[in-house]
């Protein structure tokens, strides 16, 4: 009889724990997306994705995403907050590439794990890095307009902002092809910020220094591409007749290209950046045992392997879009 109760009792002991550890709740993990400004259509497709990463959508992410308004001490501050409110790690789209490394110095001393995402950041500390090479987009929005202009002619260079490494990346790519295409002379080259507004004012500018002298635009990004094309169109200039390239794949300025009034974008998988990153930062903060959930890690298998998410870098290839394609990814949006 004693042996009896003590069995029922124990057995009834065990699956009181078993029906609490069946009801114990999963952890959420507190996560903050610092991105650099989302007044332009990329750093909006950017959100748009990070919020629909299977993770965000089951719970198991509470997502916090914050706008850096296009400036270093906001975002600097924005990671103050996560420190305090103690998220448990981080995304990281910086304005300012250089400062940015002592914001992840910052948080990574205070336990903040930060990866790095479609903005390089010159740190070593980042826990991984997920964007396209900047120096191969410049080299192949550069070959398209010297391409089209059959290697001779003036051109004028829109530049993204001063201390952020993506745009100075680009521009190394734009330096390497205009070097071996001797023909073609640089009349000005400045940022805009990544700015369509600024960028129309800078090649209204241009256009009244130089009148009739433009053959060619390569911009940074496609929001200063598309200014570039209101200035010429506002001055009386077909923008089919100077050649014009940029960078990312936004919407007007696949639908530019549709037009002719734009040879080539390179499109930047802006799903693949966002929802990549926060993959990775998952698999640091769950370990080996986390399997990455978006669908984005097998459509680029075999030229972005997962293998056991740990590594420093991740490339996320670009995708050439001209007139030839342009079509289909109009279609898509």
């Amino acid at each position: 009889m004693k042996f009896t109760k003590w069995f029922t009792s124990a057995a009834l002991g065990a699956t009181c724990v078993a029906a609490f550890a069946q009801s114990a709740p999963v952890k959420t993990w507190k996560i903050g997306a610092a991105v650099y400004g989302q007044r332009n259509e990329y750093a909006q497709l950017w959100v748009n994705a990070i919020k629909d990463h299977p993770a965000v959508k089951s719970g198991l992410v509470s997502l916090t995403v914050f706008d850096g308004r296009y400036d270093h001490m906001t975002q600097d501050g924005q990671f103050d907050t996560m420190i305090t409110q103690k998220y448990d790690g981080a995304l990281y789209i910086p304005i300012d590439s250089i400062a940015g490394g002592n914001v992840v110095r910052k948080a990574t001393a205070a336990g903040l794990p930060v990866v790095g995402s479609n903005g390089p950041v010159k740190s070593d500390q980042l826990v991984s890095y997920i964007g396209s090479n900047d120096v191969l987009g410049g080299q192949l929005e550069a070959t398209a307009v010297v391409k089209r202009l059959g290697g001779k002619g003036n051109v004028v260079i829109l530049e993204g902002p001063v201390g952020q490494m993506g745009a100075t990346q680009r521009g190394q790519g734009i330096d390497m092809v205009l070097k071996q295409n001797p023909g073609i002379k640089v009349l000005e080259r400045k940022t805009a910020n990544w700015s369509r507004a600024e960028a129309l004012t800078l090649m209204q500018n241009w256009i009244t220094a130089h009148p009739g002298q433009i053959n060619g635009v390569i911009a940074e990004n496609d929001e200063m591409a598309l200014g570039a094309i209101a200035a010429l169109k506002a001055a009386g200039i077909d923008p089919k007749t100077v050649p014009i390239a940029g960078i990312d794949g936004v919407t007007d300025a696949i639908k530019a290209i549709a037009r002719g009034e734009m040879v080539l974008t390179e499109r930047q998988d802006a799903k693949a950046q966002a929802q990549g990153a926060l993959d990775i930062l998952l698999r640091h903060e769950i370990g080996p045992s986390y399997k990455p959930q978006s669908a984005i890690w097998q459509q680029y298998a075999s030229s972005m392997p997962w293998g056991d998410g740990a590594a420093k870098l991740y490339a996320v290839p670009w995708t050439e879009v001209t007139q030839a394609n342009a079509a289909q990814f109009v279609a898509e949006r």
